[in-house]
């Protein structure tokens, strides 16, 4: 079968080819950009250009492969980097509906070959792909497998997703950490997921057989992503259906012995004000600012009695002040089994520790219990072991964490911390000079400038720039893919001027919207001095977080080492 798009003799039919930029064609032939430049400046009779900018120009994909196969220049191109190119090509930076017709394509024939996944509830059509896409799809079923083929487009989404800082799929390392920490459950039991997106929790759980697989995800694509990973894996049992958890639960009175949920983050706009009176707020109704609390019930509604919640949840759920009575009743019913502190890098998105909780809905003959164990792997690396060791745990007593602050954070609880509050506090002090100092070294160096406002001169949109190539759309948010942008100078103008007060309601919600978004055009070597800039005020940004994190813990040991006679006033 060839590789270049078939066409049609009176061209009704015709299948544009994937076009590719420069930087593209360098990753897929193995070689430099500089290479690829000098390729056009040697060569008369390299493909010309068929779209792009004279920064950034384009080319058709399949004359590229031709020209490298004739001067010998090319190395074999797998099926499946020929499948994903043609993918992007397709439908851009909507990735998840890129594999979301893929998958589609490469479902068919198979469903009604040993059942078909929730079959009882619908999802809206897929963009359908074309001839070459087809071709492609085809081949690489045909050399993997299509459950292999299906995998090996998930794990480049996957991928795509890490390198954006996307969160838009649960990273491996939560994954790992996940079934590492998930209660075991028998052949005939049910796992169910209320936010599953492409279905990779409910995927790796095992047994491999048996298990019922229940999913629901407010994202049509993930939905069939999910659906045709289960066909395909020989789940049968499986069921997920398209919808918003929250706000239009797609399974009332489901039991579960096991919810595991990776919700979203930081959503403000989960259903609050139409939600108020629901039932599933068994242990208080959660903020606007607490989404990951009403997450959190309504997994717990869907245990049942002697059932398990294990729930990925950000670090700052466990000690925010809006949460501390939802955090508290928690404690205090016991339904708060285990806290798990995991190192810092696991989630893909960013460097910040995530929590894994562990909940209990208790059967009507268990006592309540008396403790909630207590796990900080934050010093571990983020590939590194999992069972903690014996300074890493601790089993909490319920009434010692019903205080004013209801502080579930793993790392105020461990021993070691207790036992010497004293050199506790030494360190703490050293590290908030450290951090000060930093700090004042991280701030720019910038003085007055001419008044000239570079708003008013030449600017060009994001999405130009993305028709470019030079910079990438993933995840609502922007970056660079070409030398011809500095990565700090884009992302200092997109959160700057004009940008940030297009994007920020009148409630003061602010949503970038970063197609629309503008961006002075300047020359590369002046990027770079704004860039540097704008980074030195990110890092100092980011010291002045973790300076007030570690005042708070200073203070915290300090009040501790006070009250327990471990640390007294100086002076007279």
């Amino acid at each position: 079968m060839s590789d270049t798009p078939t066409r049609n003799p009176d061209h009704r039919d015709e299948v544009p080819p994937a076009l590719v930029t420069g930087a593209e064609v360098a990753r897929l032939a193995g070689v430099t950009r500089a290479a690829v430049s000098n390729w056009r400046r040697r060569y008369e009779d390299f493909p010309p250009t068929v779209g792009g900018s004279a920064s950034s120009p384009l080319f058709h994909w399949a004359a590229v492969q031709e020209w490298l196969a004739s001067r010998d220049k090319s190395q074999e191109v797998s099926c499946e980097v020929q499948t994903w190119q043609a993918l992007r090509a397709q439908h851009g930076d909507a990735t998840v509906a890129a594999v979301a017709a893929a998958v589609g394509h490469l479902a068919e024939g198979v469903e009604g070959q040993g059942g078909t996944v929730d079959a009882s509830t619908t999802v809206p059509s897929y963009k359908p792909v074309d001839a070459s896409l087809r071709a492609l799809l085809d081949r690489l079923a045909a050399d993997l497998g299509p459950a292999a083929a299906v995998e090996a487009l998930v794990a480049r989404l996957i991928d795509s997703a890490r390198r954006s800082g996307s969160d838009v799929v649960t990273p491996p390392r939560i994954v790992r950490a996940v079934t590492h920490f998930a209660p075991a459950v028998r052949q005939g039991q049910t796992v169910f997921d209320p936010a599953c997106g492409i279905g990779t929790l409910l995927h790796e759980l095992s047994p491999e057989r048996g298990l019922v697989r229940i999913g629901q995800d407010i994202d049509a694509d993930c939905v069939r992503i999910a659906r045709v990973r289960s066909l395909l894996a020989g789940h049968e049992d499986t069921r997920i259906m398209p919808g918003d958890s929250l706000r239009a639960d797609g399974w009332p009175g489901l039991a579960a012995d096991l919810v595991v949920c990776d919700p979203p983050a930081a959503v403000v706009d989960w259903g609050r004000e139409d939600l108020l009176l629901d039932p599933r707020w068994e242990f208080g109704t959660p903020s606007r600012a607490e989404a990951e609390l009403a997450w959190l019930q309504h997994a717990y509604t869907h245990a049942a009695p002697g059932g398990h919640v294990l729930m990925v949840m950000p670090a700052s759920v466990a000690y925010r002040k809006a949460g501390r009575r939802i955090r508290a009743e928690l404690v205090r019913r016991g339904a708060v089994r285990k806290i798990v502190a995991l190192p810092g890098g696991v989630a893909a998105a960013h460097a910040l520790p995530v929590h894994l909780w562990l909940l209990r809905r208790p059967d009507a003959a268990e006592r309540r219990p008396d403790t909630i164990t207590m796990v900080d792997l934050t010093a571990n690396a983020p590939d590194g072991p999992l069972d903690p060791g014996e300074s890493q745990i601790a089993d909490v007593r319920l009434i010692d964490l019903l205080d004013d602050t209801v502080d579930l954070t793993p790392a105020a609880h461990m021993p070691a911390l207790r036992l010497d509050l004293a050199t506790e506090y030494e360190r703490v002090r050293a590290e908030l000079s450290t951090t000060l100092a930093t700090l004042e070294t991280l701030v720019p160096d910038l003085r007055a400038g001419d008044g000239t406002d570079l708003w008013d001169g030449a600017t060009v949109t994001v999405a130009e720039l993305a028709r470019a190539g030079l910079v990438e759309l993933q995840g609502g948010g922007a970056r660079a893919a070409d030398d011809q942008i500095d990565p700090d100078y884009l992302d200092g103008f997109l959160a700057a001027g004009p940008n940030v007060r297009r994007s920020t309601s009148q409630s003061g919600t602010y949503r970038l919207d970063p197609r629309n978004a503008r961006i002075p055009q300047r020359e590369t070597a002046v990027q770079r001095r704004y860039g540097t800039a704008f980074r030195a005020l990110r890092e100092a940004e980011t010291q002045a977080l973790r300076l007030t994190e570690t005042v708070r813990r200073m203070a915290e040991v300090a009040r501790e080492g006070l009250g327990s006679g471990a640390l007294e006033p100086g002076g007279e």
